[in-house]
């Protein structure tokens, strides 16, 4: 007897299950109901033959079977994707400019763009990554077809993909204490520059004060500024080296807002390669930015 065909639906319930933590944001993201969703897992579990999550307080986790399943639902919906992909994107043609911010660019976001690139092979990418603000301005002047920037959500054309937390970053392996006989080091970007605005305002909340230590205009300068000592800065979790940490509110610093990440683009028709681009984009944008 062959085994049983795991259904690609109930592997991406399974995904979204785990990413979101309860099956009940999982039923919200794939469009079913709770009960709908609770019975596509059921059957899972029959055609394995093993149960796949365990009560943990008030919510469910995986079993180890249930991991297992997961490590193979990634590989299969990545192929199943990738060969949807591929064969609509095999009549698709043109050319897309597409604008990033540099907290993107040697992280998730390169490899979702390859990928794109791969089963649209007809399609010639070309990729600028800017700040936020001159990614903007390219784009109002006709240089750009798509940007993904972070503040700006009040613009006309600003469509929202994730909200994140902006977070204090100084060096990782380090004890960092807040010191009250001496002002703060900030290491910053160039003015003008929201996070610069967001950081100093929460400081002055707090009446703590600062000195602006160092500026730069690029953001491998600020991170190896903040790795060298030179002062704490501020950015979200994304893109964050290794050879720098988080800092928070037992280190003595403010809480600090969030931040919206929006696409942005120069055009309401779009054509079909633009249109699948963007697709892309907000897709590995939810995978890889979800809370």
């Amino acid at each position: 007897m062959p085994p049983p065909n795991l259904g690609i639906d109930a592997l991406r319930t399974l995904l979204a299950t785990q990413q979101l933590g309860s099956l009940n944001r999982a039923a919200e993201q794939v469009g079913r109901s709770q009960s709908a969703v609770s019975q596509q897992m059921r059957k899972l579990e029959e055609q394995v033959g093993q149960p796949l999550f365990r009560r943990q307080g008030r919510g469910l986790v995986l079993t180890a079977s249930g991991d297992l399943i997961l490590s193979y639902a990634r590989r299969i919906l990545d192929l199943n994707d990738e060969a949807v992909r591929a064969v609509r994107g095999a009549s698709v043609a043109g050319t897309v400019r597409f604008g990033l911010p540099g907290d993107f660019a040697e992280t998730w976001l390169p490899v979702a763009l390859g990928q794109f690139k791969k089963t649209h092979p007809a399609v010639c990418v070309e990729i600028a990554v800017e700040r936020n603000g001159i990614l903007l301005e390219r784009l109002d002047r006709g240089e750009l077809d798509l940007v993904l920037v972070m503040g700006y959500e009040n613009r006309p054309d600003a469509e929202h993909v994730a909200t994140l937390q902006m977070s204090w970053i100084g060096p990782a392996g380090i004890d960092f204490c807040l010191k009250s006989d001496a002002p703060l080091d900030l290491a910053l970007y160039n003015s003008p520059c929201f996070f610069r605005r967001a950081g100093i305002e929460a400081l002055d909340n707090a009446n703590i004060s600062w000195r602006l230590a160092y500026t730069t205009a690029s953001l491998q300068s600020l991170w190896a500024g903040v790795l060298a000592g030179l002062g704490v800065t501020l950015r979200t979790g994304a893109g964050v080296p290794p050879s720098l940490q988080r800092l928070d509110g037992k280190h003595g610093l403010p809480p600090l807002p969030t931040v919206e990440l929006c696409l942005h683009s120069a055009h309401r028709d779009m054509p079909p390669a633009l249109a699948q681009l963007k697709l892309v984009v907000i897709e590995n944008a939810k995978i890889n930015l979800a809370s």
